[in-house]
């Protein structure tokens, strides 16, 4: 009888490995330490709000961008992910039809102000998944943890921010100028015109 984690030789009838004190029957699967994105995620009562009429969803390509420049709210945070950033090469705007790449001007209800363009990931820890490369990886500083670790995905079109809730645990709400407060659904982009407010739990932005 054996040790189905570390292999140690087991005397018949052991109910605990001697060697790594494991369980005779705990296997490497059950062992194996769960994702915790957004497990760590503090959740929040769910929101009642309604929907407006204009959804404001597009339907774009996914071209990606070839590289992804980490910048945050709180600067300690944003030092963890420079040696990731470094490690890719550097990548030009996205430019539009009038020669100038559309910048964006969020304002967090922390106090910071990002300007922005192209792609990119926003939320405590923002991480993109292996294939994926962003312009930007903006974190924000959220001690209550309500805010996932990667959050929203955040883009361009035809020289407006879309955004996208990327499941995160607390989901994500859009208030447009005159237009109520629309819940995100996970996965589909909307567009937020300037004087937007995006929500992600406690925290947001708006788009100056």
């Amino acid at each position: 009888m054996r040790c189905r984690i570390c292999g140690a030789e087991l005397p018949d009838g052991a109910m605990f490995c001697g060697e790594c004190g494991s369980s005779t029957s705990a296997t490497p699967e059950s062992r194996r330490r769960a994702d915790s994105r957004p497990g760590d995620t503090t959740i929040l009562d769910p929101l009642d709000r309604p929907s407006p009429r204009n959804s404001g969803v597009v339907s774009v390509p996914v071209d990606g961008f070839p590289a992804a420049t980490a910048i945050g709210l709180d600067a300690d945070q944003a030092a963890n992910e420079s040696d990731a950033a470094a490690r890719v090469e550097p990548a030009q705007p996205s430019v539009p039809a009038t020669g100038h790449p559309a910048r964006f001007v969020l304002e967090f209800s922390t106090g910071e102000t990002r300007t922005v363009f192209g792609s990119g990931l926003i939320g405590r820890r923002p991480l993109p998944q292996p294939g994926e490369h962003f312009d930007h990886l903006v974190q924000i500083a959220d001690r209550t943890l309500s805010v996932s670790k990667t959050h929203l995905e955040f883009g361009e079109h035809e020289g407006t921010l879309w955004v996208s809730d990327r499941f995160s645990a607390n989901g994500t709400v859009v208030r447009r100028p005159d237009d109520g407060a629309l819940r995100c659904e996970p996965g589909r982009r909307y567009l937020v015109p300037s004087g937007s407010r995006v929500e992600l739990a406690e925290q947001s932005f708006v788009v100056a």
